[in-house]
C-alpha cells in the first residue's frame, strides 16, 4: 500500500523493533504509520514514563488508528496489559529454588490423596450397581457422597486421568454436577469450604487460581504454624509505642525488626502460592515452551512465541523453578497501560476483521464502535459438517485420523488446526504412525512458517498447525485441487471464542473456492469440561454411547456455541473487570505523565521548582502549626527541624515564633494561602523567602546550563521512582481488594476510595523528595563544596550535617532577619522596597485584575 500512498502524496513510515529513537521519530512524522499494537503502546510509555528530554520522545500524539484483525488486538490482547520493567529493587529468587522441593512434594501428596478419594468413590458406584442385580440400601446417601468425592477430585486434580476416565459415564458427571450446585448454594458455603479443607490445595481453572489449605500450610509447616499468618503491623506497633519502658531507638529498632519479619513472611507466602500455580495450571507446550533452556510463552490467541515478554508478580521465576532452567532476576512494573485505554487516546479509530460481528457489544460499551457486516465478493461456497462429538479424547483423536486419511485418498489438501503445540505434535506422532507425510506448524518450527503455509494448499498435502495458520493466513490452492473438493479444514477442539474458529474456517473456500470444515470435538475438552451444558450430557445418557461412536446433530452445535458464549460472556466481564480498574490508574497516569511532559518541554523549571517549594513549605506549616491555636501551642520545634533536615537554613526555633508573632497580614482572597491565619501566612512567607534566597545563592555557584538540567532530573527522578513505588503498591491493593466483599463492600469503590488517597500521598511524597534533593544535587562537585562553604557558620550543626558539612556548630547568637540565609549574600541583597499595599505570594491572583498569577503578570520581573 504503501507505493499507491506515495503516489498520492502521502508519507509513509514504518515502526520495527530494533529502531533507534532518532528514526522511530521520523517514522512517526510521516503521513501514515504502520506499526504494531505492542510498538506503538510501549512508544507512547517510554515517552511519558521514561524519557528524560524532548529529544527521547518519538510519537506526535494521537489523532487516527485503523487497526487490521480489530477484534484480535482490541478484545482478545486487550486481558493482558502492556508493561515495561526492569529489575527488582529488591529480588527474592533465590526463594523460588529453596521451596520448589516442598511444593513439588505437596503436589505429589495431592496426587496420592485424589488417587485415593476416585477408588472411594468407584467402591461407592459398585455398591449403587451391585453385580447381582439387587437395589442398594440408602441410594440417595450413596449417590451423594459418591458425587461430593468426584467433585473433591475435580478441586483438586481437575485433569486427571482417573477422574476423566469415570466422568465418561454421563451418570457419574450427571452425580459430579449435582453435588457442585448443591455445595455452590447460599446455605452450603460452610460444607463447600469443608469440602476444600479435606484437599492440601483447591483450584479453579475458570478464575485461573490455586489456593492452599488449612491442611497444606500444616504439610509445608508443620513445626510453624504461624509460618502463613502475617500479624497486624498497625496494632503491633501501637503496642511497641504503649511501652513506657523502652526509649524511641529501642522502640525504632523492633518495629525495623518486626517490619523486616514481615516482609520476609510474605515474600515466603507469595513464592509459594506462585510456584503453586507454576505446578497446577501452567502446562509445558500449551502456555509455555521451552527454547535455549529458557522459558518463552506461548500466545493463547495466535500461537506463536511472545520472546522477551514474561509473567509479571514472580510467575515466570516460578515455571522457571519447576523446569529447572536458570531462574532470571524478578522484575517490577516501570510503566504499564492497558490495550483499551491506550487505543482509547486516539481521536478517531476505525478497524478491519472478518469475525467482529459476534463481538460487537464488546466494541460498543468499551470503545464505542459500531459494527458494518460488508458481504463477500463472491457467494461462499463452503461446506460445514456438524460438529462431531465424542466421549474421550482418544476416541476423537481416533477419529480425526480416520477423516485424516480417507480425504487424503482422494487427493485434496488437509489443514488441520490445533489448540496447543502439545495436540499438534500428538497428531503429528499418530500421522507418522501411519506413515503419512505431513508439516507441522506450531511455535517451535515457526521459522519454517513462511514454506509451510506457501504448501499448504498443493494436492495431497497435510498441515497440522495451530492458531498460528488460523489468522491473516493466504493458502493458495494448487493446480487441480480446485476439482477434486479443495482444502478441507479439521478442527481438533472448539476454541473459547468462535470468531477463532471462524478464522481457522475461513482458511479455506476462499474467493469462491470450493472447501469443506468440519470440527471433532470430546467431553474431556477443557470448553465442555469448564462451560459445557447439561444438554449435551443428557443427549448421551439418553443415546448410550458406545466406544468410538460419534454424536452428531443441529441442535448439539447450538449447545456448544452457547458454551462458547459462556466463554466470551466470561472472558468478556474479565477485560471489563481489567478495564474497570485500570480507569482509576488511568486518571492518575494522566497526571504523573502531564507531570512530566511539563517538566521535559519547559524551557525553565526553575519556576515550578519554586512552585513545588512554596507548596510543600505550606504544607508542613498546616501540619505542624493551627490556625485557630495561639503561637505557644504550636510544634514549632518539629517545623524547624523540618525545615533544617530539608534545606541548608539552620533556622531556630526563635525566628519561626518572631515570625509568626509579626504576622498582621491577611492573606490575599482566592489563594492557596487564603484558609490561613496571618500568623500561619507570615511563617509561610517568611520560610519560603528564605529557601528562595538559600537556592539564589546556591544558583551563584553553578553553570547556568548545567544547571537546568540538573533541576530537570531531579524533578524526574523523584516522580519517576515514587511512581515505580506506587504502581507496585497499586497492584498489591488490587490483589488484596477482593477480600473487603466479605465486609458486604464493593471491591471497585472501596479500590477507588483508596487509590484516591494513596495518589494524594504520592503527589505530596513526589513534591517533599524534590525538595529534599534539590539542595543535594549540583552541576559539579566544586560547585557543590562552595555553596556548602558560603552556608553561615552561625547555622546549626544539624543543618550542616544533614547537607554533608563538617563545620562545626558555632556558638554565637543565632542569625536575626536578613542573616539568616548568610552574610555573603546579605551584602549582595538589593535594599528591600516598602511595601504599602498587602503582599502578594507568587501563585495568587495578580492584583492588576489580568486573571493571571502573580508571577506570570505584574510580578514577572519582580
Amino acid at each position: 500500500m504503501g507505493a499507491v500512498y506515495k503516489m498520492v502524496g502521502l508519507t509513509v513510515g514504518c515502526i520495527l523493533h530494533d529502531q533507534p529513537p532518532s528514526v522511530r521519530r521520523e517514522q512517526y512524522s510521516r503521513d501514515i504509520t504502520y506499526g504494531t499494537n505492542a510498538e506503538f503502546g510501549f512508544d507512547y510509555l517510554r515517552d511519558n514514563g521514561m524519557a528524560t528530554s524532548k529529544e527521547e520522545q518519538v510519537q506526535r500524539g494521537h489523532y487516527y488508528a485503523i487497526v487490521d484483525e480489530v477484534d484480535s488486538i482490541l478484545i482478545d490482547e486487550a486481558r493482558v496489559p502492556l508493561i515495561i520493567s526492569g529489575p527488582a529493587v529488591v529480588a527474592y529468587d533465590d526463594q523460588y529454588g529453596k521451596f520448589k522441593p516442598a511444593v513439588e512434594s505437596l503436589v505429589h501428596a495431592q496426587e496420592r490423596l485424589c488417587s485415593r478419594f476416585l477408588s472411594e468413590a468407584e467402591e461407592l458406584m459398585r455398591k449403587l450397581s451391585p453385580a447381582d442385580g439387587s437395589a442398594p440400601g440408602n441410594p440417595e446417601s450413596l449417590e451423594r457422597e459418591a458425587g461430593l468425592l468426584l467433585y473433591r477430585v475435580k478441586m483438586g486434580q481437575p485433569r486427571s486421568d482417573g477422574l476423566l476416565k469415570l466422568l465418561e459415564d454421563p451418570e457419574n458427571l450427571r452425580l459430579m454436577n449435582k453435588a457442585e450446585l448443591e455445595l455452590h448454594a447460599d446455605q452450603s458455603k460452610k460444607e463447600l469450604y469443608a469440602q476444600k479443607e479435606e484437599l492440601f490445595f483447591a483450584m479453579d481453572e475458570k478464575s485461573h487460581d490455586a489456593d492452599l489449605t488449612e491442611k497444606g500450610r500444616n504439610f509445608l509447616s508443620p513445626k510453624d504454624p504461624d509460618a502463613f499468618v502475617l500479624p497486624d503491623l498497625t496494632l503491633v506497633f501501637h503496642d511497641i509505642d504503649a511501652r513506657t519502658e523502652l526509649d524511641a531507638r529501642q522502640r525504632m529498632e523492633m518495629k525495623a525488626k518486626i517490619q523486616a519479619e514481615f516482609e520476609a513472611r510474605a515474600q515466603q507466602i507469595h513464592c509459594i502460592a506462585q510456584l503453586l500455580k507454576a505446578y497446577c495450571l501452567y502446562q509445558k507446550d500449551v502456555q509455555y515452551v521451552l527454547q535455549d533452556n529458557k522459558v518463552i510463552i506461548v500466545d493463547e490467541n495466535t500461537g506463536r512465541l511472545m520472546t522477551g515478554r514474561r509473567w509479571s508478580d514472580g510467575l515466570h521465576q516460578a515455571v522457571e523453578a519447576k523446569e529447572g532452567v536458570e531462574i532470571e532476576r524478578e522484575t517490577q512494573t516501570l510503566a504499564t497501560i492497558t490495550i483499551q485505554n491506550y487505543f482509547r487516546l486516539y481521536q478517531k479509530l476505525a478497524g478491519m476483521t472478518g469475525t467482529a460481528e459476534t463481538e460487537a457489544q464488546e466494541f460498543y460499551d468499551i470503545y464505542k464502535l459500531g459494527v458494518l457486516v460488508i458481504p463477500t465478493n463472491k457467494p461462499v461456497a463452503r461446506k460445514d459438517a456438524n460438529d462431531a462429538v465424542y466421549k474421550t479424547k482418544r476416541e476423537k483423536y481416533s477419529a480425526v485420523l480416520g477423516e485424516i486419511q480417507d480425504v487424503h485418498a482422494q487427493g485434496r489438501p488437509i489443514l488441520v488446526g490445533t489448540i496447543s503445540v502439545e495436540v499438534s505434535e500428538h497428531l503429528s506422532r499418530m500421522l507418522k504412525r501411519t506413515g503419512i507425510i505431513h508439516s507441522v506448524l506450531n511455535a517451535k518450527y515457526h521459522q519454517q512458517e513462511a514454506e509451510i503455509v506457501a504448501r499448504a494448499g498443493q494436492r495431497g498435502s497435510v498441515t497440522i498447525a495451530t492458531n498460528m495458520a488460523g489468522r491473516g493466513t493466504d493458502i493458495k490452492l494448487g493446480t487441480g485441487v480446485a476439482e477434486v473438493g479443495g482444502l478441507h479444514v479439521i478442527g481438533t477442539e472448539r476454541h473459547e471464542a468462535r470468531r477463532i474458529d471462524r478464522q481457522l474456517r475461513g482458511r479455506c473456500a476462499r474467493q469462491g473456492d470450493p472447501g469443506s470444515s468440519h470440527f471433532f470435538i470430546s467431553l474431556e475438552d477443557d470448553l465442555m469440561r469448564l462451560f459445557g451444558s447439561d444438554r449435551i450430557v443428557k443427549v448421551m445418557e439418553r443415546v448410550g454411547l458406545e466406544e468410538g461412536q460419534e454424536l452428531t446433530h443441529p441442535l448439539l452445535n447450538r449447545s456448544i456455541q452457547q458454551a462458547q458464549k459462556r466463554v466470551e460472556q466470561h472472558n468478556f466481564q474479565r477485560r471489563k473487570h481489567t478495564l474497570e480498574y485500570d480507569d482509576v490508574m488511568n486518571k492518575q497516569r494522566e497526571v504523573i505523565y502531564g507531570f512530566r511532559n511539563e517538566i521535559i518541554h519547559g524551557e525553565d523549571v526553575r519556576d515550578r521548582l519554586m512552585d513545588i517549594m512554596e507548596e510543600v513549605v505550606l504544607q508542613k506549616v498546616e501540619e505542624f502549626t493551627a490556625r485557630d491555636a495561639e503561637v505557644s501551642e504550636w510544634e514549632v520545634r518539629g517545623l524547624a527541624d523540618w525545615v533544617n533536615l530539608t534545606f541548608p537554613l539552620g533556622m531556630p526555633e526563635s525566628e519561626v515564633v518572631k515570625a509568626a508573632r509579626s504576622g498582621q497580614e491577611e492573606p490575599v482572597r482566592g489563594s492557596m494561602f487564603a484558609h490561613l491565619s496571618p500568623a500561619q501566612f507570615a511563617v509561610c512567607q517568611f520560610i519560603a523567602e528564605s529557601v528562595r534566597k538559600a537556592y539564589e545563592l546556591k544558583i551563584s555557584f553553578e553553570n547556568p546550563e548545567q544547571l537546568k538540567t540538573v533541576e530537570r532530573y531531579t524533578i524526574l527522578s523523584a516522580i519517576d521512582r515514587l511512581w515505580q513505588e506506587h504502581l507496585y503498591g497499586m497492584d498489591s491493593l488490587r490483589n488484596s481488594i477482593g477480600l473487603r466483599q466479605y465486609g458486604q463492600r464493593d471491591p471497585l469503590i472501596e479500590y477507588k476510595a483508596e487509590a484516591f488517597k494513596v495518589f494524594d500521598e504520592l503527589m505530596v511524597n513526589i513534591k517533599t523528595e524534590i525538595c529534599h534533593n534539590i539542595f543535594r544535587s549540583a552541576s559539579s562537585l566544586m560547585a557543590f563544596e562552595q555553596f556548602l562553604r558560603s552556608v553561615p557558620q552561625k547555622t546549626m550543626h544539624q543543618s550542616t550535617s544533614a547537607f554533608g558539612g563538617n563545620e562545626p556548630a558555632s556558638d554565637s547568637a543565632p542569625p536575626k532577619g536578613s542573616e539568616m540565609v548568610s552574610e555573603a549574600m546579605a551584602a549582595t541583597e538589593k535594599a528591600k522596597p516598602v511595601r504599602t499595599g498587602p503582599k502578594v505570594g507568587r501563585n495568587d491572583p495578580c492584583p492588576c485584575g489580568s486573571g493571571r498569577k502573580y508571577k506570570h503578570c505584574c510580578g514577572k520581573n519582580a
